[in-house]
């Protein structure tokens, strides 16, 4: 299959290396063709692996990963296309984190809205899915790094698009029965809130190898 990968840092570049290492052909796409990482991202990866645009990325993939800020992710996905989306599986990885001088951290938006909702309403042919967003990149593509079972959230409207998901976090090494399934697009709100607690965590453990485990009452 052909993934089209919407930004070049860690999390985009840790997807990009596992789907291709899948198989699976694989375009990491930026604000300019010649963008350092991306192109030495491609020389790396081999026959399967690619760089371009973000238009170019959208355009290459059946898939398209929105793997950029999400404080720039709508201004990125424009310039990707909407007509380069329409119909397709996009999956929204993103947070929008917002630092201030002082290190402390909010959200913008927040409580009433979210990246995952903007992007569907700028986007509406689009089939999007919140997902991948509450852990660190290392463990999206690799969750047997740590014991046990722990747990994934997926979002979105399309039933479908949520089930191509899961199947694509399947390959992943997600066993299906992992990933908790939040409803329509507007659960990327709490998916996108969990990350401020999430960074707490990651400074009280000192380290950004852990997960979410979700226990129910038999």
């Amino acid at each position: 299959m052909r993934f089209g990968i919407i930004g070049t840092g860690t999390v985009g570049q840790t997807l990009a290396d596992k789907l291709v290492a899948l198989g699976h052909e694989v375009t990491l796409g930026s604000r300019s063709r010649d963008n350092e990482k991306a192109v030495a991202w491609a020389r790396q990866a081999g026959e399967h692996g690619h760089h371009g645009t973000f238009a170019d990325a959208a355009d290459f993939g059946q898939v398209v990963l929105n793997a950029t800020g999400g404080t720039v992710a709508l201004e990125a996905l424009r310039a990707a296309g909407a007509e380069r989306l329409a119909g397709k599986l996009l999956v929204d990885i993103s947070n929008p984190l917002v630092f201030s001088p002082e290190g402390e951290v909010t959200l913008d938006p927040v409580n009433t809205d979210s990246v995952g909702e903007r992007i569907q309403r700028e986007f509406p042919q689009a089939r999007v899915v919140k997902a991948l967003n509450t852990l660190t990149a290392p463990l999206m593509v690799d969750p047997a790094r740590l014991p046990g079972a722990h747990n994934l959230f997926i979002a979105g409207d399309d039933d479908g698009a949520k089930a191509e998901a899961v199947a694509l976090l399947g390959e992943f090494g997600w066993p299906a029965e992992s990933v908790i399934d939040l409803g329509d697009i507007s659960g990327a709100r709490a998916m996108e809130m969990m990350m401020p607690f999430w960074l707490r965590l990651m400074r009280s453990f000192g380290t950004a190898e852990f997960n979410y485990a979700i226990r129910r009452a038999e």
